[in-house]
């Protein structure tokens, strides 16, 4: 690579070097004079950037997305899909370096600032966030708006940025392009203090990109969806939910694996009108509805979570599936092996409770239907029969009179026998 896109030449010192820029550019911003000792790339952004009218001491880059639009575009941009690839290989060693990596557009609209959470406090002062436009017509020369403008990796240091408010940090980009048609759609950026301009940091968000490209061409293969690096299953039976992924489990909120759970149900997505039926028993707004989506992308970025309408970008199963498919194929006892309760037990979602009843019922109907005596023993003892009266009954007819497992059966009888009226004269025990 050519010594024109990286900050630091060889055997330069850059507290010399940062020192020199800053004069440099201070001459250029108050003459317009040639910047001797600047590199030609920056010199070049800093002609352009005074061309475009931006003002080296006035106001911050525009917010072009606000948070709603910002949320909704970018769940549909292309590079939402390599945003694993991205945390994987950058933003969880830059974190740990305390630095931050940006994802932008090809419009350099900032769509990610992820990593150092200090760090990515002081950049808000700069408005390095979410939804800034970043390009060079806007903020002057910077590494993510230059690698745009010039359709190659770059890094800028210190001073080199044209607008002042920026001179103290350092950065590290190169462009992203579609792996089928070449065309730019995205940059990815590193940025912090003085060590984000060393040559190695440009090396590796090179490197990323190469990566991200190839994800993307991946996906593309794949159909559309994000090429999974380990099954996700989502538990739903008896529990409060649970997602898994690969070695990775997370255990959800009632409100995300209710989410999850309607979505994985609806493979070709639900609009927020739809989930906020589906979700909530009274009336709710659809706002919260996307507010509840926004939060559990943010947890779980692995799923890609699409909008317009909303859907799973990443297939996910859920033990409520396989259950009902082996209820479906008449091996009840297996399916009830799978289940130690009933689906989400204590939701109140209008579409979970209509799951738990369904399976509820297929099952029980398999299980009576088996005519099995130690399968309809082992419902009857279970979370999901224990309150059914006719497999209670059920049981006192099959299971031996000197069967010590009588006697729960017959309690649990008189139990709901005094809470619900609903004890009938049992069955007579088997003489066998």
């Amino acid at each position: 690579m050519s010594d024109m896109w990286v900050a630091w030449p060889n055997g330069c010192d850059p507290v010399d070097l940062s020192r020199e820029l800053s004069v440099a550019r201070e001459r250029f911003v108050s003459t317009g004079a040639t910047p001797d000792g600047v590199r030609s790339v920056v010199a070049d952004s800093w002609r352009r950037s005074k061309a475009s009218g931006v003002d080296p001491d006035g106001a911050p880059p525009p917010l072009d997305l606000a948070y709603d639009d910002l949320r909704e575009y970018r769940a549909d941009h292309p590079m939402a899909a390599a945003m694993p690839v991205v945390r994987r290989l950058l933003v969880d060693a830059a974190g740990a370096a305390g630095l931050i990596v940006a994802v932008a557009d090809e419009a350099g609209r900032l769509l990610w600032v992820e990593g150092d959470r200090t760090v990515r406090s002081l950049a808000e002062g700069i408005h390095f966030v979410p939804g800034t436009n970043w390009d060079e017509r806007h903020a002057g020369t910077n590494a993510p708006g230059t690698a745009l403008a010039l359709n190659h990796c770059v890094q800028i240091f210190a001073a080199e940025h044209f607008a002042s408010p920026v001179a103290s940090w350092s950065c590290s980009a190169a462009p992203v392009h579609d792996p089928d048609t070449g065309a730019l759609i995205g940059v990815i950026d590193v940025t912090g203090g003085d060590q984000v301009a060393a040559p190695p940091t440009l090396a590796l968000v090179r490197a990323t990109v190469a990566a991200v490209e190839s994800e993307l061409r991946v996906h593309r293969l794949t159909g559309g969806r994000v090429h999974p690096e380990a099954p996700a299953r989502l538990s739903v039976l008896g529990g409060t939910g649970r997602l898994t992924l690969g070695h990775r489990t997370v255990e959800l909120s009632q409100r995300h694996a209710e989410l999850l759970l309607v979505l994985t149900e609806h493979p070709a997505g639900r609009t927020a009108e739809q989930l906020a039926l589906a979700l909530y028993p009274g009336e709710a707004a659809p706002v919260t509805v996307r507010a509840e989506l926004s939060r559990l992308r943010a947890l779980l970025p692995e799923l890609a979570l699409r909008s317009r309408p909303y859907r799973l970008g990443r297939p996910v199963t859920t033990d409520l599936a396989e259950a009902r498919a082996l209820v479906a194929r008449g091996v009840p006892g297996r399916a009830l092996t799978m289940a130690p309760g009933p689906v989400l037990p204590r939701s109140e979602a209008p579409a979970v409770r209509e799951l738990r009843e369904e399976f509820a019922v297929s099952l029980r109907s398999a299980v009576l239907r088996a005519g099995d005596p130690d399968l309809l023993v082992r419902y009857a003892g279970s979370e999901l029969g224990g309150d059914d009266v006719e497999a209670l009954h059920a049981c006192l007819a099959v299971l031996p009179a000197t069967s010590p497992r009588r006697a729960r059966f017959v309690a649990r009888l008189a139990r709901l026998d005094a809470e619900l009226g609903a004890y009938a004269t049992p069955l007579q025990p088997s003489r066998g």
